[in-house]
């Protein structure tokens, strides 16, 4: 339901849109820092003799270039695209006797899309903002690591020619957002921004196509950027 409001929400915006609408690029350097939490790798710890529920896995935090546009459709709503180049991760075990095990990496594009209310748009310098959208996460070059490849082999779980895979669900979420713009020319400013972003995906650990451990991880960073921001 909450999805559905947000989509209906963002067209009428842009289906309202005037003539005098105007556009600014924000270019900068944009943060992913993961808020993880999963559930635990139960297959492992059955084979491995470890506690129930005594271990889960977590991703490391990354920076990239950020590209966001901005559509301001009047003087207090505006729609804003995050992009940015692919994100790359690291997967790790955390807890027990594995702990800091490295299962694998991924590389994933977050696009997001929000509607922003602005405070003080006559303000000349400062124009802080909040915001509300969907974000999209899709998954790619996933690659198990060695690390796991071995720990698999010395439980009897893989074979030494067995191909270990690591696969990883896209995501569909709502994001939040908080920010604000300075002026510093009539064209050129600075963007600032922080938003907390819905992103829950399940983790399968596959060997030779088959699935011998799955984990549903919520990643649910902070999404930070600094950027210049140029009008146009």
């Amino acid at each position: 339901m909450k999805t559905t409001l947000s989509i209906i929400t963002l067209a009428s915006l842009l289906a309202a849109a005037p003539a005098s609408a105007d556009f600014a690029i924000n270019v900068g350097a944009i943060t992913v820092a993961p808020d993880d939490s999963s559930s635990s790798l139960n297959v492992i710890e059955q084979v491995a003799g470890l506690p129930s529920g005594s271990t889960a896995v977590g991703v490391n935090t990354n920076t990239q270039l950020g590209l966001t546009f901005d559509y301001r459709i009047n003087p207090n709503w505006a729609v804003q695209l995050i992009a940015a180049t692919p994100f790359s991760h690291d997967i790790t075990v955390k807890g027990s006797a594995i702990d800091g095990l490295k299962v694998g990496k991924t590389k994933h594009l977050p696009p997001t899309l929000l509607a922003q209310y602005h405070f003080m748009p006559q303000h000349q310098m400062f124009d802080p903002f909040v915001g509300v959208g969907l974000n999209y996460t899709e998954f790619f070059s996933e690659k198990a690591d060695a690390q796991l490849v071995g720990a698999l082999n010395a439980l009897e779980v893989a074979g030494a020619d067995d191909n270990v895979g690591l696969k990883l669900k896209s995501s569909f979420g709502l994001a939040l957002q908080a920010g604000v713009n300075i002026k510093l020319t009539d064209t050129l400013g600075l963007h600032l921004m922080l938003s907390k972003m819905d992103i829950d995906t399940t983790g399968r650990v596959q060997v030779n196509g088959t699935t011998v451990q799955s984990v549903d991880v919520d990643i649910d960073p902070y999404v930070a950027m600094v950027g210049l921001r140029w009008k146009l």
